[in-house]
């Protein structure tokens, strides 16, 4: 006799975590789960969590490995504050990610790993599965590691191979639960593990395995809908901060009609732009890994002063080593981008957590005065723009850029959509080819009257022939100068180049245009303040909203736009770096708000607290 058919449920959004040990594959289960979601067409936010160390102590509380996906039938700014629901493969990461369901949350639960040398581990002296700790939820209980070696059985699979094929059992009954299609994550298995078919045949076993309990179980009797969110027409895809990077660095080469040099030391959590750089040398692109971070940037160096477009990818420690080049660069006044994908620190801090503690390095962190363009992203597809943003500020100002992205950003997916490449700008400067003195003589240092850039003379030119280094250069000439009045005048118009850059802008987001709290955000806060902003107007609390991508030079209506408040909050993933530029540059009394645990903002943490100000000022 068939099993009755399952009620559908419609709903709008959820938000789902997989959580277990580093190696139980919670990063690809929610990768497949992503990937399948976005052909549904909805909208999606992601958060992968997972430990800094390659191979954490299994069924630890530091091993346990998340990764939390939101996806909804309208836009949507976060990866969510709470999860609908929990997908824990042991007692580690049941106890690590309880304290963030909201009750009622539906928690399902691999019950093999519920052994008592399991729970001990983690501090549990009886079973939250026996105790009645979870009786405010909706608990699952399912033997997947079992089931899994139950549903291969048949096929000969080594017990080991087996266990680890149950991250596609819960994928299954996820992907059952929540109506997503199947067919690509069995087209994934079929490539990824093309020379081990009997690896493929074990893991589409188990991911059918996991479907067909869901079809017929009694403990899962509704299955739910999301439908696709209304966006812009056009082919999107789904992408992280890093790939998005990676992506408009090559478009950036394209536009500029440049090759492209990538010098890197890999790092986490930048190293993804290395790798997806590498796949696209046909596009003109050169990757280098060098030996350390100081010859990846030096390298870089060298490939602008060739004529090239210079990159070099980082995180805090490394923008630290590279500093003295840095300043090399500024001094030579040549195009660069430096890509600082900021990570919690100081020293080697926590590698897989975010944070915005670099701005404060990327402002002001060289020796004397060296001024820089910096840029900051503030979501996974911004990153594509913000990469050929920073590009066309370096090459029109021969200037070395530093993008700010962070571990959120970097590891966080979301729809893209493709761009016509040719709708990008042309970014492309021409070289210098000719003498450009009056006397004949080629002048290094004779500056365009627009843009205060120096011409950019490619080495071997007949005629340009100049010398470059590190020590001071008198104006025009380029040759070495020691001179006081000239130092201070190639100090002035270094600063003056930066300042006079044009950046557009800052807009504001204040549909009712009767707030008086202004709400000023850079970088990866962008998605939890416009979420809490939005909450609060739906409740009929007027806030206003701004955001920087450009932090040096900072747009030209800025202060105007602040003194047009009662009230400025700026919450920062750090101890009040902005704030105090801010403070001490517009004398606006900027409040911050801080955070620095590793993790983001979440919108109701947001927006508790704007609520507060807006309505008791």
């Amino acid at each position: 006799m068939a099993a009755p058919a399952k009620r559908v449920e419609q709903l709008d959004r959820v938000v789902i975590r997989f959580a277990g040990d580093s190696g139980d594959g919670m990063q690809l289960t929610g990768d497949r789960f992503t990937s399948e979601t976005a052909q549904l067409g909805n909208d999606i936010s992601t958060l992968p969590n997972f430990p800094a160390e390659i191979r954490a102590p299994a069924g630890t509380l530091p091993g346990v490995s998340s990764f939390q996906v939101h996806f909804a039938d309208y836009d949507i700014l976060t990866p969510g504050d709470s999860p609908n629901v929990l997908v824990a493969m042991n007692p580690a990461a049941l106890k690590a990610n309880l304290a963030d369901l909201p009750t009622g949350a539906d928690i399902i639960v691999n019950t093999d790993e519920f052994t008592k040398r399991n729970l001990t581990k983690v501090g549990y002296s009886v079973s939250p599965l026996e105790d009645g700790s979870l009786d405010g939820y909706a608990l699952h209980p399912v033997a997947l590691t079992s089931m899994t070696i139950g549903a291969l059985a048949e096929l000969g699979v080594a017990k080991k191979d087996a266990e680890r094929a149950k991250n596609m059992f819960a994928l299954g009954l996820l992907s059952w639960m929540y109506s997503r299609p199947f067919e690509s994550t069995i087209r994934f298995l079929e490539n990824k593990f093309a020379k081990r078919p009997d690896l493929v045949a074990a893991n589409k076993a188990a991911f059918n395995a996991g479907w067909n309990f869901g079809e017929t179980t009694e403990d899962f009797s509704v299955r739910y809908e999301v439908k696709p969110a209304k966006m812009l027409p056009g082919t999107y895809r789904n992408i992280t901060g890093n790939a998005a990077l990676a992506l408009g660095l090559v478009a950036a080469g394209v536009r500029a009609k440049l090759p492209v040099f990538l010098g890197a030391y890999p790092i986490t959590p930048a190293s993804d732009i290395l790798h997806e750089l590498s796949k696209h040398k046909r596009f003109g692109i050169t990757t280098m890994q060098a030996e350390d971070e100081i010859a990846a940037i030096g390298a870089a160096v060298g490939a602008a002063y060739g004529g090239a477009l210079g990159v070099t990818t980082t995180s805090g420690p490394g923008v630290a080593l590279k500093g003295e080049t840095i300043s090399l660069a500024i001094a030579l006044e040549l195009p660069l981008v430096i890509i600082d994908v900021q990570r919690a620190g100081p020293s080697t801090g926590m590698p897989t957590k975010t944070e915005q503690a670099d701005l404060n390095m990327a402002l002001y962190g060289r020796h004397g005065e060296a001024p820089l363009a910096v840029i900051a992203p503030r979501s996974p597809s911004d990153c594509f723009h913000a990469a050929i943003e920073a590009a066309r500020i370096a090459l029109k100002y021969r200037t070395p850029v530093i993008l700010l992205s962070d571990n959120y950003v970097a590891n966080g997916s979301e729809p893209w959509l493709l761009p016509d490449v040719y709708d990008l700008p042309d970014i492309s400067v021409p070289y210098t080819t000719e003498p450009n003195g009056d006397d004949g003589r080629f002048l290094p240092y004779l500056r365009d009257p627009e843009t205060l850039a120096r011409p950019w003379a490619i080495p071997g030119t007949p005629g340009l022939e100049h010398r470059i280094g590190g020590l001071e250069k008198a104006d025009k000439t380029g040759d070495i100068s020691y001179d006081p009045a000239n130092h201070e005048f190639m100090v002035r118009i270094r600063a003056e180049r930066i300042e006079s850059i044009p950046v557009p802008d800052v807009e504001i987001e204040d549909p009712d245009e009767n707030a008086r709290v202004l709400v000023l955000g850079w970088g990866s806060t962008y998605g939890p303040i416009g979420a809490a902003c939005r909450s609060l107007r739906q409740r009929g609390l007027p806030i206003a909203q701004a955001h920087l991508r450009h932090l040096s030079p900072l747009p030209a209506n800025l202060g105007e736009v602040l003194k047009a408040y009662d009230r400025v909050i700026i919450p920062e993933m750090n101890l009040g770096q902005l704030a105090h530029v801010i403070r001490a540059r517009y004398l606006v009394d900027a409040v911050p708000f801080n955070q620095v645990s590793g993790l983001p903002f979440t919108a109701a943490t947001l927006e508790n607290m704007l609520e507060d100000v807006v309505k008791n000022g």
